[in-house]
């Protein structure tokens, strides 16, 4: 089974910008969609980014124009770019492939 491990998450002031990284191992992340996942304090898990085995990307209403995903040609990581971040920016975010889920890496937006 494939293990995925998030990083890049950490705290920023609105309008910066960060780079989540979502490293498999064990497995490609090339058969299935990958998705991130955010949740917020207090709220429920939503999906903000997807990007499909063909390369295909879906972004979240909420995140259009702000967020990318992206895979690297080996096809082992994904990258969530987050540019403007804002206050409601702020959660757990967690990739999640097949059956696998990665722990998570917290992002703060704050002042």
């Amino acid at each position: 089974q494939v293990q995925l491990e998030e990083s890049g998450g950490g705290l920023v002031q609105p309008g910066g910008s960060l780079r989540l990284s979502c490293t498999a191992s064990g497995s490609l992340l090339d058969s299935f969609a990958v998705y991130w996942y955010r949740q917020a304090p207090g709220k429920q898990r939503e999906v903000v980014a997807i990007i499909g085995s063909s390369g295909h990307t879906t972004v979240a209403s909420s995140v259009e124009g702000r967020f990318t995903i992206s895979r690297n040609n080996a096809k082992d990581t994904i990258f969530l770019q987050m540019n403007d971040l804002q206050s409601e920016d702020t959660g757990v975010y967690t990739c999640h492939y097949g059956n696998s889920w990665g722990q998570g890496t917290q992002v703060t937006v704050s002042s």
